[in-house]
């Protein structure tokens, strides 16, 4: 009798061990890798895809361009000083033109204008420093658009979704399964998850290319200041 019970548990256990193991294999066979989510996602994923694309082009090119524009000489404005003391404006243009930087390129046109009054000095420097700030800022309105858009296209792609799981669910009548309705569903959520993730990455990047251009932006209006301290 007790062989008989201690076989019987022994098969009880065996069998809930084979439970476990389908549950698992089920499980496993059940996880959803990225790939997935993006081909469950639809043409909204491949709109997504292209806006990434884009938006980590244009936040690398300009963080290359700022990099090189935010190369700073310390000792820029003091031989520019001692140039100009000297009377040496020709050096000084070339030296600007050596710099190459939007600081050094607002400078040469101040020096190109001495001679004149100090208004028109300081409107040729306002000017090209627009033009320089122009420049720094190309393509970032993209990163902005981009941003703000993707997590709406993202939404876009749900209501879709949503209203194609509850057309199919209207289309089978009385043949309504759980299944069908929260596969259209989950499927309709993958957008939206895509097209935040899209957009707060290029939240981030606009706002770190944004910190960037005002700090050069800064030195441009310092230098600025220096130099008509030095020409009055």
């Amino acid at each position: 009798m007790i062989t008989l019970l201690m076989a019987q548990a022994q098969a009880a256990i065996e069998a809930g061990n084979e439970v476990v193991t389908e549950t698992a294999v089920e499980i496993i066979q059940n996880e959803m890798s990225l790939w997935d989510m993006a081909v469950k996602g639809g043409w909204i994923m491949i709109v997504l895809a292209l806006l990434s694309v884009v938006c980590a082009y244009i936040f690398f090119e300009r963080l290359s361009a700022l990099h090189k524009a935010d190369k700073d000489d310390p000792l820029f404005m003091d031989r520019i000083r001692d140039y100009i003391q000297s009377g040496d404006v020709k050096s000084a243009i070339n030296y600007c033109r050596i710099t190459n930087s939007p600081a050094a390129r607002m400078i040469e046109k101040g020096i190109s204008r001495m001679g004149r009054p100090s208004s028109d000095v300081q409107t040729a420097i306002e000017n090209a420093g627009n033009i320089e700030v122009a420049k720094l800022e190309r393509h970032l309105p993209v990163v902005a658009t981009i941003a703000s858009g993707a997590p709406m296209i993202g939404f876009l792609g749900t209501v879709t979704g949503m209203v194609q799981a509850f057309w199919e669910m209207a289309n089978a009548g009385n043949n309504i399964d759980i299944t069908l309705l929260s596969s259209g569903i989950y499927q309709a959520m993958i957008t939206t998850v895509g097209g935040l993730i899209v957009g707060i990455a290029a939240m981030f990047a606009y706002n770190y290319l944004v910190g960037k251009v005002d700090n050069i932006v800064n030195e441009m209006e310092a230098k600025t200041l220096a130099f008509m301290d030095m020409v009055n």
